[in-house]
């Protein structure tokens, strides 16, 4: 996936000025696309003269004004056909793992643990962010049209990857500890409300 694209999609969902545009980033989109402010907007200055987007006209002087944006048929057409295209998998990259292989490379890390705990808080939190995204926004009785149950189904993966993450950090603190259960027999998970 690229910026532009993700902007294109955000515009089509809704016009928005650049500054709506970040902070619809910041709750929705950036959950699996980050970009930074600069970039959006340095972006949104490329589509524009890429004739994929424009300023909606504005009946006063736009000069210290927000601009709002809306895609062109021409971007329209540009994301239309990037959905279609074939892409391949891409691998994670994430720098835990790395963090893990170089310590153990470099047999240091001792303070590792700690770090997967805070993660793991973290991905729990993101689940339970994304759990009630799905209960407010998409009960079973709201995704009727194709277009509802596309964006849940984004929704489920961002929920499917966060349990992945739980999981994968309760076995990883419970193998670093001594195995099954670690020391004192309780898995780090074990408050996990059931990921």
């Amino acid at each position: 996936m690229s910026l532009p694209h993700a902007i294109l999609t955000a515009l089509l969902e809704k016009p928005s000025s650049g500054l709506e545009l970040t902070r619809r980033f910041d709750r929705s989109i950036g959950y699996f696309w980050q970009a930074t402010h600069q970039q959006i907007y340095r972006e949104l200055g490329k589509l524009e003269q890429a004739g994929h987007i424009r300023v909606l006209p504005s009946p006063q002087p736009t000069r210290g004004q927000r601009k709002e944006y809306e895609v062109l048929p021409a971007g329209r057409e540009e994301l239309a056909s990037w959905v279609d295209r074939r892409e391949e998998p891409r691998a994670v990259r994430d720098p835990l793992l790395l963090r893990l292989r170089a310590a153990a490379a470099t047999g240091g890390g001792a303070d590792l643990d700690e770090e997967l705990r805070r993660h793991l808080l973290l991905h729990r939190e993101q689940l339970a962010a994304y759990r009630e995204i799905e209960r407010r926004d998409f009960p079973p009785e709201r995704r009727i049209s194709r277009e509802d149950r596309l964006r849940h189904v984004v929704l489920r993966g961002g929920i499917e990857l966060e349990s992945f993450w739980i999981t994968w950090l309760s076995d990883t603190l419970s193998e670093l500890s001594g195995g099954p259960g670690g020391p004192d027999g309780v898995r780090p998970d074990a408050t996990a409300d059931g990921a």
